[in-house]
């Protein structure tokens, strides 16, 4: 399991976007501060069922198929997940010495990151068939994709843009909120043209402009997972996934019993 300092949501704001700041007049000509991000909730629409052994860490919605990777060593898959019944089919089992973390699907492949191993894996999204691995160096988080290229987060506030066919790095955008940068950015998702990235040990989702990197807004997750459902194993919030076409966000945790179907709304 990674282990690093654990963050709260209320670290998040106060530190990385600066709330309860005291805010002050602009003295003319002196440099206005970046805008503060839009704060949302959620209402849950629907609930499934889902894999309470499943570390998630990569989760993705594409024609109507819902693929999962999860992590920990001798545990890692890449996986197709029923909606309905939260029965999953594995696709692809890693490596026992390899942490499976994040995935993004795009012109009919799957890419799957490693934590520490430096390899993503890339499969035939149709057969599930191992087509090549990628080396890469630092670690790897979550992946996404706008379509053209794939968006690597490896823990820090950077974000990696990189070539699909040769994984080499494009470009990179530091991810700040009111000026600060935010880190710890995990699993991602790309929905109508912004970069969804959960910040690891928090409730909280991060909306991103992936064009400069700036948090435009935070949505706040805190209970969505019943205390009834928590046990010893119950880990961190993790896992985004769209339907495009439905207009539908899923998003559950590591370990979770549960998938949500989610609305978010402005505070």
């Amino acid at each position: 399991m990674k282990t690093i300092p654990i963050l709260c949501l209320a670290m998040l704001l106060a530190t990385a976007c600066g709330a309860g700041a005291a805010r002050r007049e602009q003295p003319a000509g002196e440099t206005r501060p970046p805008a503060a991000p839009a704060e949302y909730t959620y209402t849950v629409r629907n609930v499934y069922p889902h894999l309470r052994s499943s570390y998630t860490q990569g989760l993705l919605w594409a024609d109507g198929v819902l693929w999962e990777g999860t992590g920990q060593h001798g545990e890692s898959v890449l996986q197709r997940i029923d909606l309905a019944t939260g029965g999953t089919e594995t696709v692809a089992a890693l490596p026992e010495r390899e942490f499976g973390e994040g995935i993004a699907l795009l012109d009919g492949k799957i890419y799957q990151l490693t934590w520490q191993s430096n390899t993503a894996h890339v499969y035939d999204a149709a057969t599930g068939r191992k087509l090549r691995d990628f080396a890469y160096p630092g670690e790897g988080w979550g992946l996404t994709t706008d379509g053209a290229s794939l968006y690597m987060s490896d823990g820090s506030a950077t974000i990696r843009i990189l070539d699909p066919a040769t994984f080499r790095r494009k470009g990179s955008v530091t991810v700040t909120c009111e000026g600060r940068p935010v880190e710890f950015l995990n699993e991602l998702e790309w929905i109508d043209g912004k970069i969804w990235a959960n910040v690891y040990t928090t409730d909280a989702i991060v909306v991103i402009d992936p064009a400069t990197g700036v948090v435009e807004g935070i949505v706040d997750l805190t209970g969505l997972l019943p205390v009834d459902d928590v046990t010893a194993t119950t880990d961190v919030l993790n896992g985004i996934a769209y339907d495009p076409a439905a207009k539908r966000i899923f998003v559950t945790g590591k370990n979770w019993p549960k998938l949500f179907e989610i609305a978010i709304e402005k505070k």
